[in-house]
């Protein structure tokens, strides 16, 4: 299983990016209008120059107040970025996530910004596995 067969999954290869010099108030507008967790921060939509969750919108609201909002995402964001690459093993990238604590990981493909995988899309990936797995041995069970 690799990360490549999630994308296909997903199907879009749109990736929800943000500017460095847009603000935290921008970024809590496009997850929220986006109905999404992370956007990926990248000034030209192929580099990726960090990312910047729900959670880091929320940490920073629980400590500086309404006035992070006017910040710049360059300020706030993760700029040491996990990323992953299409072949990488499903597996492997659900430990890195389980072990870091995050939920998004951008999936970088020969030096560009490919797609985005989120700790969702893994576990829905792994129970479509194991779900169709369990259908193959009832039907060798059965006989059929």
């Amino acid at each position: 299983m690799t990360v490549a067969r999630i994308l296909r999954q997903k199907g879009s290869a749109d990736v929800a990016t943000i500017t460095a010099a847009e603000t935290v108030a921008d970024a809590a507008a496009a997850l929220s209008s986006k109905r999404i967790g992370a956007l990926v921060v990248s000034n030209d939509g192929k580099a990726v120059a960090g990312i910047i969750s729900e959670r880091d919108v929320v940490r920073w609201l629980g400590t500086d107040g309404a006035t992070c909002l006017s910040m710049p995402v360059a300020d706030v964001m993760t700029a040491k970025v996990v990323t992953c690459a299409p072949e990488d093993d499903v597996a492997e990238i659900m430990q890195r996530m389980t072990t870091g604590r995050f939920r998004h990981i951008p999936v970088i493909d020969e030096g560009r910004l490919a797609g985005v995988i989120s700790i969702g899309d893994v576990v829905k990936y792994r129970m479509d596995v194991l779900q169709h797995e369990a259908e193959a041995l009832t039907d060798m069970i059965k006989g059929y």
